[in-house]
């Protein structure tokens, strides 16, 4: 048997959210770009240079999660059953390796002028605008991951982070060019540089871990944890028993089997009407969109007919 969570309507407004959520990403992201770039061509500040480039990085990213938001909430059909919700993780995948493109190239032009010279005009302008890059961003990111928390979306997730990473990245080079400024020292400039692309291969490689973890199914220890808390004590109660647990995250969903292990004679009205208040029970733990097969069994000679251990 099968059961799934949510309302029809409510899923249509949350929707609207994420949409309308990546879509300012996008827009805002135009316009932090025309700023940096703005910055950089008035100054010629590695440190600059590295925050437009992260902006970029993160205008292609928003791109591909514009994409994959559409793609995401699209219904099952015959070609993928389980609906299309697994792209969320390889959109994170590709903007975790973006992220990490945009720090890697930062670094190579750093160390460049580092070795072969660094010249700069204009800090006190340069410095005005990428603060107030910053503290939109700031405020951007926060609401992105905000908002996808709320509504387990791994796509908005995955972007919130992304811009927030920007946002230090600028706040970063606010500070580096301050210190070029009251120190006329100007190898501060590219230093700030290679310290915020450190930050940003570090944040891209935690998104591709995650990506990796999302396709390949890697079971949650805290979800696995809660399941297996509700089972118990539903089970004990009720005189059942319950094993071949398994589950699996799917975007903004979550897939869970098991096999509940009723008493010899049992009707089979009955043992339905437990399986399903069970697993209302454990849909209503959960935030998200659950989804549960549950195979009924008999525990009678159960060891003798499968040869395998209860859990």
């Amino acid at each position: 048997m099968q059961v799934s969570h949510k309302g029809d309507s409510v899923k249509m407004i949350d929707h609207t959210g994420k949409v309308f959520a990546i879509r300012l990403s996008f827009a805002a992201g135009i316009v932090m770009l025309l700023i940096k770039w703005y910055a950089y061509s008035i100054t010629g500040s590695s440190a600059i240079l590295s925050d437009a480039i992260e902006s970029v990085v993160h205008i292609v990213g928003v791109a591909f999660a514009v994409y994959s938001l559409w793609l995401s909430l699209k219904p099952a059909d015959v070609s993928h059953l389980y609906g299309h919700e697994k792209i969320s993780y390889f959109s994170a995948g590709v903007e975790g390796g973006l992220i990490v493109l945009a720090g890697a190239y930062i670094i190579f032009v750093s160390v460049k002028r580092l070795i072969f010279g660094i010249e700069l005009t204009n800090l006190d302008q340069g410095t005005y605008f990428t603060i107030g890059a910053a503290v939109i961003n700031l405020f951007l990111g926060s609401y992105l991951v905000w908002k996808g928390k709320r509504s387990n979306s791994l796509i908005l997730i995955a972007n919130g982070k992304h811009v927030l990473t920007d946002s230090w990245t600028s706040f970063g080079v606010v500070a580096g060019l301050c210190l070029t400024l009251l120190t006329g020292w100007l190898p501060f400039d590219p230093i700030v540089a290679i310290i915020a692309a450190a930050n940003i291969l570090w944040t891209g490689g935690k998104l591709i871990r995650q990506s990796a973890a999302g396709l390949m199914d890697e079971a949650s220890s805290d979800v696995g944890n809660t399941l297996r808390k509700v089972l118990d004590a539903e089970t004990e109660k009720r005189g059942l028993g319950y094993h071949q647990l398994r589950y699996r995250e799917s975007g903004n969903s979550l897939w869970i089997e098991f096999h509940l292990l009723f008493p010899k004679g049992t009707l089979l009205d009955d043992a339905h009407l437990t399986a399903t208040e069970i697993e209302h029970l454990i849909k209503n733990t959960f935030n998200k969109d659950v989804n549960i097969v549950t195979h009924l069994e008999s525990s009678y000679k159960h060891d003798e007919i499968h040869k395998e251990e209860l859990h």
